[in-house]
């Protein structure tokens, strides 16, 4: 990887970059003018993770810079702040690394620390061993949990010492509304906080007037857009592969009061089969499908995006929303879905700034 280098100053130029790049790429599809969110130009990451270097005496966080002409080739940087990372990240990685450096059941074979945070200041910490951990070791980091004011898990292979809880709760203010989200330590959760509350707005506008349809969402993760979008439509029926994200997504959906969705546990692919009947079993009954009027599909899938039977079972949806963190692979699926779908909405969000990376919404909707 390349360590990002944060120069809050030329944000606009590499913002403007990025509108440029994407408005050339998907010209031919003639989408509406790109609506483009500013990502905060610093400290917008809510997780990050690295390398602890043992160094003698010293000890350190680190990443590694590989030479894209010879991908064995990595340097070692030193990173004692980064930018990119939230401020409460960037507030306890030197008080961790202090605490650490003399304390010998701590450090031993200590390799990785990984953060995680939230708007409010919410942290878990996750280190990670070459070495299993014992109830010294526990005795050591319950006491550093109380100094950092962060909650502590310990993690070595086959190995996990929870000391508290395993998540952290955010809370994003969307149109007016507070969201609460528990995201659960090793789980995806959406990096960026304030872009997430943008892209979540963004889905909300698109998809306003539609209490008379239902809603589907593959790949619905933790319930990041489901909790958000419920109240626009009658019924809202999720589904996600990772059984971690399904118990989140339910814990969300209770916490924010929300009645009118489920969330199922299958496959997008298992999902596109049980619609048109070629895949049975409890889970499909459960889902009482014939009860739906599914008018509106959302899809946020990898980076691979959707493979081609995935992304032609789309044209049975009014209307679709994409939302994509790889404008290569959209641009593939919107080409397949072009005859029967128009581009109506079109955004930029700058989930990571300072990389080449663009996440992108689109609102498609029948011709």
């Amino acid at each position: 990887m390349v360590v990002p280098v944060v120069e809050p100053q030329h944000y606009q130029a590499q913002l403007e970059a990025k509108r440029e790049r994407i408005t050339a790429r998907f010209a031919h599809l003639a989408p509406p003018a790109l609506e483009v969110y500013p990502s905060p130009p610093s400290h917008y990451r809510m997780r990050a993770e690295f390398r602890v270097w043992h160094e003698g005496d010293d000890l350190f966080y680190a990443m590694f810079e590989v030479d894209p002409s010879d991908p064995k080739n990595k340097t070692i940087v030193r990173l004692d702040q980064f930018p990119v990372a939230s401020q409460r990240i960037n507030e306890l990685m030197p008080r961790l690394i202090e605490a650490i450096r003399d304390n010998t059941v701590l450090r031993r074979k200590l390799f990785q620390a990984e953060f995680l945070t939230t708007l409010s200041g919410e942290a878990l910490i996750t280190l990670i061993y070459h070495r299993q951990l014992d109830e010294t070791w526990e005795t050591e980091a319950r006491a550093l949990q109380a100094r950092l004011g962060a909650s502590i898990i310990g993690r070595a292979r086959k190995q996990r010492r929870l000391l508290e809880r395993d998540h952290v709760c955010e809370r994003l203010k969307v149109d007016g509304r507070e969201l609460v989200y528990q995201q659960v330590e090793g789980s995806f959760t959406q990096p960026n906080a304030e872009i997430n509350r943008a892209m979540l707005s963004w889905a909300r506008e698109v998809t306003r007037d539609s209490q008379n349809g239902d809603l589907v969402e593959l790949y619905c993760g933790n319930g990041n857009f489901t909790v958000a979008l419920a109240e626009n439509f009658r019924r809202v029926l999720a589904t996600e592969i990772s059984r971690t994200s399904v118990a989140s997504a339910n814990v969300n959906l209770k916490a924010n009061t929300i009645d009118n969705a489920v969330v199922a546990r299958m496959s997008a692919e298992e999902f596109a089969e049980a619609l048109v009947g070629e895949k049975g079993g409890r889970r499909v009954v459960d889902m009482a499908l014939d009860d739906y009027v599914l008018t509106t599909v959302l899809v946020d899938p990898p980076r691979a995006g959707l493979d081609a039977p995935s992304c032609e079972r789309l044209r049975d949806y009014a209307r679709i929303v994409y939302i994509s963190c790889n404008p290569e692979t959209l641009a593939g699926n919107l080409e397949q879905l072009a005859d029967t779908h128009a581009i109506t909405r079109f955004a930029l969000f700058d989930q990571f700034p300072w990389t080449d990376h663009c996440e992108c919404g689109v609102l498609l909707e029948k011709r």
